[in-house]
């Protein structure tokens, strides 16, 4: 097939890749040589014609992406967004500090991994060298114990980057590694989607990793950090989820562990520019715009109501989180058939998550990492200091000589007094970085949400695909099962991709060629070898 503009997603390593991280031939995919090629449907280039109108309902990542796709084609695009921005989980508002000072707030800090090559294909439309993204020198974790963790001198290239990171790492002695269930292990070494969860997702993670007899310091430093990215407790975790995890991150693909954060808040540095992008394609952006419902039509089509309208579409895409799906399904009894609106009803949502974001009136001591992984800290997950990569906080640190620093607790007990985490993340910063003991709060924003995917034990076969009954209907997000190695947001931004693929299928219009990790293990003996020890 061959590639127009924006149709090679890309995984540029870095503000300035190296040499053979550039592009080459128009395949913009990083520095993975087997990273693997879903091309999508053939067709004519673009609408002829009088095109489609297409609905997206939901402005964050998934439903950009599929926004983006289908008015690139021509299609007469509406996205509708509840919310007064877009972004959906990665959204950013202003809020005034204390100070008189204009800032951004978000719901929290988030990793551009290098593997992501869909969502960055797609910020390549507005950002054609990434420039906004800008590379963090380490992944570092740190144990109460004392115990710490780095990426930065670990291989990237499998299984290099195992044997590097055992090697390297303090959480692993010779009797540790003596002590592990060697074939149980090596079912880490072949992760093939959607198998891994015939194999895998009728267990825990916490239950995998003991099986496995992971030393206990690794099992908390690494593994639990690495769980708790998915908002969960990892007894909660499907066991097929975390596997796939390392095999994304880790195992299977070269790109390493380290990743890249947005130089600027989330609205300025990428929302603001694909809206703009969106509208330059004909595509009209409804923000703060909720949809209640959807009635299916006799000639196919659809109506979607909003409070105040209702419009017809020829095909919809619904890029929702669990809960706004769940409510926008239950509230449209006409939508699919029974089995499908009980998938939809049966999605379940992470436990509560805090961001505290701190205004504090000194700088942190010098050498503190733009972002530490934490465990053993009570329920302090991770600590971020804004102001040592993004510009607004280090505009604001410089001028107050004081700094940005953001903390966050995931899975948080529903019944948690709210408060009291947010004391006890504060106590354990300082534990952490004692230099902030003696720091003033100037000010604190606290944001408290729940609206992630669960992925629990037995989950993945009742998920929904990016298909409905209802041909000209598609879903996008996260929570999607895509069937694919992709995670997080990268699944976000690769289920909408597939989702406006399948539209433009049955059209006949050329859909978007994407890319992912490698979707086997990446050595022959070694996924003989994982054979012999599946679980």
């Amino acid at each position: 097939m061959t590639l127009s503009r924006g149709d090679a997603p890309s995984a540029a390593s870095a503000r300035r890749p190296a040499a053979r991280d550039r592009p080459r031939g128009g395949h913009r995919r990083g520095r993975d040589r087997r990273a693997a090629v879903v091309p999508g449907p053939d067709g004519r280039a673009r609408f002829t014609g009088r095109p489609p109108a297409v609905a997206v309902v939901g402005g964050g990542i998934a439903g950009i992406a599929a926004a983006t796709l289908l008015a690139e084609r021509g299609a007469h695009v509406t996205l509708y967004e509840r919310e007064p921005s877009l972004g959906g989980r990665l959204s950013g508002w202003p809020t005034e500090l204390a100070d008189g000072t204009t800032a951004t707030m978000s719901r929290g800090f988030h990793a551009f991994f290098r593997q992501y090559y869909n969502l960055r294909g797609l910020f390549r439309r507005v950002d054609p060298g990434l420039d906004t993204l800008t590379a963090l020198p380490d992944y570092p974790l740190r144990h109460s114990s004392g115990l710490h963790d780095s990426f930065a001198r670990v291989p990237r290239t499998p299984p290099l980057s195992a044997l590097g990171f055992v090697a390297l790492s303090p959480a692993f002695g010779l009797r540790d590694l003596v002590r592990m269930n060697p074939r149980a292990a090596l079912s880490l070494l072949d992760v093939r989607v959607p198998e891994v969860y015939d194999r895998l997702d009728t267990i825990s993670a916490h239950d995998y990793l003991a099986r496995i007899r992971f030393p206990e310091a690794a099992h908390h430093l690494a593994f639990e950090v690495f769980s708790r990215s998915f908002f969960a407790d990892p007894r909660e975790l499907s066991a097929a989820e975390l596997v796939l995890m390392f095999h994304i991150y880790f195992l299977g693909s070269s790109e390493g562990l380290l990743f890249d954060v947005p130089g600027e808040p989330f609205p300025t540095a990428l929302w603001e520019p694909l809206r703009r992008y969106l509208e330059g394609h004909g595509a009209r952006v409804r923000t703060g715009t909720p949809v209640r419902r959807v009635s299916p039509l006799p000639d196919g089509g659809l109506r979607v109501h909003t409070d105040d309208r209702a419009e017809r579409h020829d095909a919809l895409v619904l890029a929702l989180d669990s809960g706004g799906l769940r409510t926008v399904v239950a509230a449209s009894p006409h939508l699919g058939d029974a089995r499908w609106r009980a998938r939809i009803a049966a999605l379940r949502t992470a436990p509560p998550f805090l961001v505290s974001r701190l205004w504090l009136d000194r700088p942190l001591a010098p050498g503190r990492p733009g972002f530490l992984g934490t465990s053993g800290y009570g329920p302090l997950d991770n600590v971020s200091v804004l102001d040592r990569w993004e510009g607004e906080a280090a505009r604001w640190a410089r001028r107050t000589r004081g700094a940005v620093v953001e903390l966050h607790a995931y899975a948080v007990a529903p019944v948690a007094d709210r408060a009291a985490v947010q004391r006890a993340v504060l106590t354990q910063l300082h534990r952490v970085y004692p230099e902030t003991i003696s720091a003033r709060v100037v000010d604190e924003r606290h944001e408290w949400r729940a609206d992630c995917p669960l992925f629990p034990v037995g989950g993945y076969r009742d998920r929904p695909g990016v298909r409905t009954p209802h041909p000209a209907v598609t879903v996008a997000g996260d929570l999607v099962r895509t069937d694919l190695p992709v995670a997080l947001m990268e699944r976000a931004a690769t289920s909408g991709f597939l989702a406006a693929n399948a539209l433009l299928e049955r059209w006949g219009v050329r859909g978007q060629t994407l890319w992912t990790v490698p979707r086997e293990g990446r050595s022959p003996l070694l996924r003989r070898l994982a054979a012999l020890g599946a679980v």
